[in-house]
């Protein structure tokens, strides 16, 4: 896969994030309110943010031919991605007052599910 392809996947994957995330949030903010919709934003964005530090990751290792290597890369991202998230939402838990547990769940749980959707029905 080419860099450009790449590059093109992602930001495709990241505009799905990004819609599923607002169309969450809105819904909250109707349903509970400004916090739920504040909350709701910040874990989509926790999942976003995790994507593109495994983006980053992942794309050191792009020249690679052994499947050793390869997979070893994509393990690290993925480990990345997962720390970067865990960290975002500790740091959300421990500083946002008024946080609403249920919507920052719905919100990471859109991202986090249209990411797989998003790269299954793209064309790669």
């Amino acid at each position: 896969m080419s860099t450009s392809n790449t590059s093109d996947v992602f930001s495709k994957m990241l505009k799905i994030q990004l819609v599923a995330t607002v169309c969450v949030a809105i819904v909250a903010l109707f349903v509970s309110g400004l916090h739920a919709c504040v909350s709701a934003i910040l874990g989509g964005a926790s999942v976003v943010l995790g994507a593109c530090a495994a983006v980053a990751v992942a794309k050191r290792g792009e020249n690679e031919q052994d499947a050793t290597a390869i997979l070893v890369n994509l393990l690290k991202a993925e480990a990345t991605k997962i720390l970067i998230i865990i960290v975002l939402l500790v740091v959300i838990f421990k500083f946002y007052q008024q946080l609403v547990p249920f919507a920052l769940i719905a919100g990471l749980a859109a991202a986090a599910l249209f990411s797989g959707a998003a790269l299954s029905k793209l064309k790669v």
